[in-house]
């Protein structure tokens, strides 16, 4: 669990996270995300509003971590998603949400 919120800082670092669900949706839409976050605290409404774009768009979806979390790896305030623009940082936090036990959808 742990190296995923340290991939998620990199990635940030790195350029590489659009976060909150204007910037999310923007890049799933622009063909830029390769992985997108749901924090499981998130809202009924914007787990289902990002699985039926990440299914319709063919963008991995994943449920993980609380809002809290996600924006302190990222360094920032409460983000209820995230996208990972880079494909490379994407397969290295798939793998380490794989290994957690969490599933694409």
């Amino acid at each position: 669990m742990k190296k995923v919120y340290a991939m998620l800082g990199m990635a940030m670092k790195a350029g590489k996270v659009a976060s909150g669900e204007f910037s999310t949706e923007k890049s799933v839409k622009s063909g830029h995300a390769y992985l997108v976050i749901v924090s499981e605290d998130a809202s009924n409404n914007t787990k289902k509003m990002f699985s039926n774009m990440c299914k319709f768009y063919e963008v991995p979806r994943y449920f993980f971590g609380t809002k809290e979390e996600l924006g302190s790896a990222i360094g920032k305030g409460m983000r209820s998603s995230l996208a990972i623009t880079d494909e490379n940082f994407a397969k290295s936090i798939k793998n380490g949400l794989e290994q957690f036990g969490s599933r694409a959808e």
